[in-house]
């Protein structure tokens, strides 16, 4: 008999930090990307769940995107390079961003923020919302 395992991507990567976040409409979360002398930043907020697809908007570096995210599908996630890809066979570090669920009753959508940082010169700080 064969054995046949089954896993995710995710689950085959082992990522440097994870922050768990949870958004409500139009909320926005900001992180600080630090490397060598430099300091960057990713934010993010979603502004639309509909037809099981949450609208998002982020913006790295001032470069701005919008993704639709989906719960148990491929389209779950997206990826934010972080810096260019030097010479040689090694992948950039990167922030994956994860759609992990959606609570109905507070209106709230929940995430996972991944970093992969194989060389581990990147430090990701959360930016603490003003009280």
């Amino acid at each position: 008999m064969t054995a046949v395992l089954l896993f995710s991507t995710l689950d085959a990567i082992e990522f440097a930090d994870m922050h768990e976040i949870s958004l409500k409409k139009d909320e926005q979360t900001k992180f600080l990307v630090k490397y060598n002398n430099y300091i960057r930043e990713f934010k993010f907020r979603w502004t639309l769940y509909t037809n099981d697809g949450l609208v998002m908007f982020h913006s790295y570096d001032a470069k701005l995107a919008q993704n639709v995210l989906y719960l148990n599908t491929i389209n779950q996630s997206f990826k934010v390079f972080l810096k260019p890809k030097s010479s040689g066979a090694y992948e950039a570090p990167y922030l994956l961003v994860k759609f992990k669920e959606f609570d109905f009753e507070k209106n709230k959508a929940k995430f996972e923020v991944f970093l992969s940082d194989k060389k581990s010169k990147i430090k990701l700080e959360k930016i603490k919302k003003k009280s």
